[in-house]
């Protein structure tokens, strides 16, 4: 019988599975804020305290909630995210079965993994949660479930040390140890070579190079705007990305038959080292 070959595909969210940040759905226009207005104290407070721009921004959301009497609580971080507005394609989770069994075909087992900066909470409440075997995102440390801290917070560097997590198997935060432990190639269960990093912008440069140089696969997803054509233009000059395609998952998309093609020259490399 046939030794079944792990593989992973790994997503940002915010601009790669759903449009816009998370936060904007519903959670902003629910306490009468717009995004514009949002992000730009964001920008202004990161600048003057001279700080991480996740921090703050998860800092200003408590801050503005309680402003308007509320309290922020996971049931409520789950409704919002439920309301996020995904690309075509993933909702019915169509695109994470298709995959799947395209690569179970050549006899790879694919993973998914959701990476985001965005709010763990949120990304559990979105329609495709179920299909993650792991979301790695910026969460929230509660009291009587209601947010108080920051817990973890994923900027554009800190994500590269999950590719390392995945590559050894290490699937959660809180394991350093292991993760800075040698591991010898033949024991980690996905090799970067086998990884592909689903990414939009410039927030996942660091993400994509790290892969890329490890032997990984990057795609370069846009919106069909000029702004998202000339961020995928750079992404690729750069080298940071091998491919690009359009937030369509839909069957025989550009994003199904590159991904597809990803897997089916996975599928030959195996081959030929036997």
């Amino acid at each position: 019988m046939q030794k079944t070959i792990k593989a992973a595909f790994v997503y940002d969210y915010d601009g790669t599975l759903a449009k816009g940040n998370i936060q904007e759905a519903s959670f902003l226009p629910d306490l009468g804020i717009t995004p514009k207005d949002f992000w730009a104290d964001v920008k202004k407070r990161t600048k003057s305290e001279d700080a991480d721009e996740i921090l703050i921004y998860m800092q200003l959301m408590i801050e503005r909630a309680s402003e308007k009497g509320k309290k922020i609580s996971k049931a409520m971080l789950r409704e919002h995210g439920e309301k996020s507005d995904l690309f075509p394609g993933l909702a019915d989770g169509s695109w994470f079965k298709r995959m799947n069994i395209f690569a179970r075909e050549r006899n790879i087992e694919l993973d998914h993994y959701s990476l985001s900066s965005g709010i763990k909470e949120m990304l559990l409440g979105s329609k495709i949660a179920k299909h993650f075997n792991h979301i790695w995102a910026s969460k929230f440390a509660y009291d009587n479930n209601h947010a108080i801290w920051p817990s973890v917070a994923i900027n554009y560097t800190t994500k590269t040390q999950y590719l390392f997590r995945i590559n050894k198997g290490i699937i959660n935060t809180w394991d350093n140890k292991s993760l800075n432990e040698y591991t010898m190639p033949k024991d980690r269960p996905v090799p970067f070579e086998r990884m592909v990093f689903f990414g939009d912008g410039e927030t996942d440069v660091p993400t994509m190079k790290m892969l890329t140089y490890q032997g990984g696969t990057s795609i370069a997803v846009y919106e069909d705007t000029a702004k998202s054509r000339k961020t995928v233009h750079s992404l690729i000059a750069d080298r940071r990305a091998e491919y690009a395609a359009l937030t369509n998952y839909g069957e025989n998309s550009q994003m199904d038959i590159t991904a597809k093609g990803i897997i089916g020259r996975m599928a030959r490399m195996i081959e030929e080292d036997k």
